[in-house]
């Protein structure tokens, strides 16, 4: 039942990965909670505060296709390199910009776009990366590691970035982002080189297209999708912390999504359990409607104890989610499409929370929090629901079947580029 920490064991790569980004993920994860409060302090609107997500959403989208064709052709330690780099710089403008006396909406604005466009660039490198140096049979135990890391970072970051802001001020709160971004550099400069795939292709709109036309030709992969885009659309509240704050009390800013991280924490310390459950498909879809019911819940109660209490439980439920799904990506995709794949889940799994939090917001501005959120939990259940009835195989979907899938695609592949050659 314990967590399985095999692949740290295994590999001294992922070792590197996952310790440099857990101390850097923490201070990510004080700005992710410091840019949306600032925001709302300064146009006191939950509609704005969602703006910031679809200022995210624009250039995820267009730069997580080039992100996904690179990380299959070129040095994945370079991407890495490059986005990490640049992410830290975009921290440093977040600085200089509470250094003002009135600081900049647009710059909020333009520094989240940044940063979402490079994360779209580094994540499928990053996925594709982890593929290439752990066993195929170790990617739920991965994906546990990798949701404890997020966890981690997700309790301890926002809970302190909402007293240092509230308190302090949110130059500090950057500040400390900023230095921890040297963790998760050193990591990326100690890595080992891994080579593309043999024969990989090159960056271009038919690789990108050739990526698509096999997503959508699998019906489990299809069903990762919808399902936690639906879920995350109608029912993800990021966008009204900042409001509930001042229902609650403006220092508790960070403790609702460090709830919702607790509760995940919890998942993935008890994940053990995951590696003998076979049937991924019917636990995502199961998991995505228990979110979805506790954030329904979690709008009708009034009261901080019980709110939190409801968002760990979403959150243990979004979890077990996330790890089925990335079990379900890592084991079955073969490797020479793994970074093209890793943009269209990453797109999959960022739409729905960066377009549900503008929705959360502007239905919350108009019609009042809980009918936002109360709204957003039974919206998810039916949405979840008309999914599953939609995609009947993914639901019996076994991950051992996929995992045979998997390595007859590559054979045919390895067998098809020996015969070219020997042609040639």
């Amino acid at each position: 039942m314990l967590l399985d920490l095999s692949p740290l064991r295994t590999s001294r790569d992922y070792r590197l990965l996952f310790f440099g980004q857990l101390v850097s993920f923490f201070g990510s994860m004080m700005t992710f909670i410091v840019v949306p409060w600032q925001m709302f302090q300064l146009t006191g609107s939950s509609a704005m505060v969602g703006y910031i997500a679809l200022a995210e959403f624009i250039p995820m989208v267009s730069l997580a296709f080039v992100g996904g064709a690179l990380a299959d052709f070129i040095d994945k330690r370079r991407m890495l390199r490059i986005t990490e780099i640049g992410q830290t710089a975009v921290t440093a403008i977040l600085i200089l910009n509470s250094l003002l006396s009135k600081p900049h909406i647009w710059v909020l604005f333009v520094a989240v776009a940044l940063h979402a466009g490079l994360a779209a660039l580094q994540r499928p490198a990053f996925e594709s990366f982890i593929q290439k140096v752990i066993p195929a049979e170790m990617m739920s135990a991965v994906m546990a590691l990798n949701s404890v890391r997020f966890s981690m970072g997700m309790i301890v970051g926002p809970a302190i970035a909402g007293v240092i802001a509230t308190q302090l001020s949110p130059t500090i709160a950057y500040t400390i982002d900023l230095f921890t971004f040297v963790a998760s550099l050193i990591a990326v400069f100690m890595l080992r080189f891994v080579p593309p795939p043999e024969n990989a292709e090159r960056p271009g709109f038919a690789a990108i297209k050739k990526a698509w036309r096999y997503a959508f030709s699998r019906q489990e992969l299809v069903g990762t999708y919808f399902i936690d885009i639906a879920a995350m659309f109608f029912a993800f509240p990021q966008a009204l912390y900042p409001a509930l704050a001042t229902v609650y009390g403006e220092k508790y800013v960070g403790f609702f999504p460090a709830a919702i991280a607790v509760g995940a924490l919890t998942a993935s310390l008890t994940s053990g359990w995951t590696r003998n459950v076979h049937r991924h498909g019917l636990l995502v879809i199961a998991a995505a409607m228990l979110w979805g019911i506790a954030i329904l819940f979690f709008g009708l109660t009034d009261s901080l104890a019980p709110a939190l209490l409801l968002l760990a439980v979403a959150g243990f439920f979004d979890m077990v989610s996330g790890i089925f799904r990335g079990a379900i990506w890592n084991q079955t995709i073969p490797n020479y499409l793994r970074g093209r794949l890793a943009s269209i889940e990453m797109i999959s799994y960022l739409t729905g929370p960066m377009l549900g939090s503008a929705k959360m917001g502007i239905v919350a501005e108009r019609f009042g929090l809980r009918t936002a959120i109360v709204s957003g939990g039974a919206m998810c259940i039916a949405a979840v629901a008309g999914a599953a009835l939609l995609l009947p195989k993914f639901a019996v979907y076994d991950g051992r079947e996929g995992i045979r899938q998997r390595e007859i695609e590559e054979a045919e592949r390895a067998e098809m580029l020996r015969v070219s050659e020997a042609e040639f």
